[in-house]
Parts: C-alpha cells; structure tokens; sequence
C-alpha cells in the first residue's frame, strides 16, 4: 500500500512474480475505501495469476507506517491517513486467505535480503524515497522490529528544528526535508521554476510532478530540478552517515519509487555526502547500494513474512 498506488502479485521463490495487479491510491479515502480496494486487487491478483485459491497460502500486506504484524493493526500511517486501523480484522471479512501485515520498508528489507543485493549482508539498513521515507533494520540476518515494532522510522528523525511540515504532524522531519513529496514542493515553491524548468511542459497544468517527470528532468540537465535534487541527496547522505555512526552496518540499501527512477543520479550524491559526514571507522567496508528490486523487494518479503508468521514455504 503506497502513497500512489496499491501494488500486488501472486509471488513464490521458486517461479518469483506469477501475476501482477495494480491500482491508484485514493488520497484519504476513508477505512472502508482502503479495505475495498485491498480485496478486490487481492482478487484480481488471483484471476490473473489463474491459479485456484486452494494454491494460494497466504496475503501479506507492506503499510507505509507503523503496524503491529502479531495484533494485526496500524497504529499510524500519515501518508494513508490512517491510525488505530484493525486492517486485519476488518479485511479478514472480505477475503479467505491468512493475512499478514508489515511495514512496507520492512518487508523491502525482508525482500532484499533474501532475495536481493543483500544476500551476503549481515548487519543491513534499508532506507526507501518515495512519497515519505522508511527505514529497516536487519541484524543478523533478522528484521529487527523494536520494543514497540517501531524500529527503523528513520524518515521521522528531526533534522531541521521548526522546518517543514511532517504528514505525521512535527515539524523538520526527515521525509518533510527529503523525500520526493519535500523535492516537488520545493521546485513547485520556487520562483524559477515556471519560466526555467522543463517540467511546465511536460508535467500538463493540475497534475502531480511524478518520479518519472522528474527523472525525464534530470535527463534534459533541468539546473533547477538537479539543484534540488542535490539539496536533497547531501541530507540523505548526512543523515545516513550519522545512522551508520550509531549501528555500524555493513550495507546500506536505498529504494522506494525515487530511487528505482534516478538512483542511477542520486547515489553518487548520496555517496559524496555520506563519505564527507560519516566517522571513518564507522564507514570501514559499508557498502551503499541501489536495491535492483525495486518495488518488487516488498513483495518478495512477503514470502519471507509468511514463513516467519505462518511456517509455510511457497
């Protein structure tokens, strides 16, 4: 469940994707909206998979915020403007499968490190741009959740005191200064953007700047567009320096929609700034990486989920 889209697959270790299905996410749309749309793609996953429902063990939903995967509630997802939301229970009612539940950052690092770039990782974080910011733990080879499955909100790190507005009500957050929604709105609020970007033209008037929009930008050297962007990748790298002075990881991990579109262009920025930041011994043989997963790393964390919640191997 992301920000702009609500995305499926039918999905298995041994044939990965079967089957895909996707559609728009409706911008606080309301509880019995969000269960609606989750069983009728949950459905038409299946159709299109034409696999029998006999075939299918298990579905496990990635949610943008924080859930608990034993109680099977989200406490808080800002950018779906949900909160205290029993997703279990309620879709439960609507499809017949066991339901298992995640933060999508989570279940991205799940996927990645079994299935991706992070195979050979021990001590992992992820950190996934898009609509906001999440972040994943994973030490030992195991999603680390926190006392209050909490762990990993690194999009909610205070980094500027009194800076912008956070969708989960502070202010200087993270994702408020970083994300691709805090990238648009600082292009949209410049002065120069109307007469010297290219997105006046090939983002049509009343429609949102998309991860695409912006990559086709970068592609035609938009100054303004990459002037932001750069702002953007040094407090990425600065606040992953200083993530990685406190954990000592081995592997730093980025995706989310942003990345998967100009990661290419932002992790040499990323990088740069991560190398300037960082304290030297806490840096000694990191690795910082694109996820080449892309979207699909949550959805092969779900095969990671079921066998953890479930014991069943697919």
């Amino acid at each position: 469940m992301g920000g702009t889209k609500i995305l499926a697959a039918v999905i298995n270790s041994k044939d990965g994707i079967i089957a895909r299905a996707k559609t728009p996410t409706k911008s606080n749309a309301g509880e019995n909206s969000y269960i609606n749309s989750l069983a009728e793609i949950t459905r038409q996953a299946i159709v299109n998979s034409r696999l029998k429902d006999s075939s299918i063990k298990a579905v496990c939903l990635g949610i943008p915020g924080s859930v608990n995967p034993h109680s099977g509630v989200i406490g808080l997802a800002p950018n779906l403007g949900l909160k205290n939301f029993y997703i279990t229970e309620k879709l439960q009612k609507k499809i017949p499968f066991p339901i298992l539940i995640e933060n999508d950052v989570n279940l991205g690092a799940l996927g990645v490190r079994k299935f991706g770039v992070g195979k050979k990782s021990k001590n992992m974080l992820a950190i996934f741009i898009g609509t906001g910011i999440g972040g994943a733990l994973i030490f030992d080879g195991k999603i680390y959740r926190g006392s209050n499955y909490m762990a990993g909100e690194i999009g909610h790190a205070i980094i500027e005191d009194n800076g912008p507005q956070c969708g989960c009500g502070k202010k200087g957050c993270f994702e408020a200064v970083a994300s691709r929604t805090a990238i648009v709105r600082n292009i949209t609020n410049d002065k120069r953007t109307k007469k010297k970007s290219i997105l006046g033209k090939i983002v049509p008037a009343g429609e949102k700047i998309k991860s695409r929009a912006l990559a086709e930008a970068v592609r035609r050297k938009d100054k303004i567009v990459l002037e932001h962007l750069s702002n953007a990748c040094n407090v990425i790298g600065m606040v992953t320096a200083n993530a990685c002075n406190l954990l000592n990881v081995d592997t730093v991990v980025f995706g989310g929609g942003l990345m998967e579109a100009l990661g290419d262009n932002m992790l040499p920025m990323i990088k740069k700034s991560f190398d300037k930041h960082v304290f030297t011994g806490s840096a000694k043989g990191t690795k910082l990486v694109n996820s080449k997963l892309a979207d699909d790393a949550a959805l092969y964390g779900g095969i990671a989920l079921a066998e953890e919640f479930l014991g069943v191997k697919v």
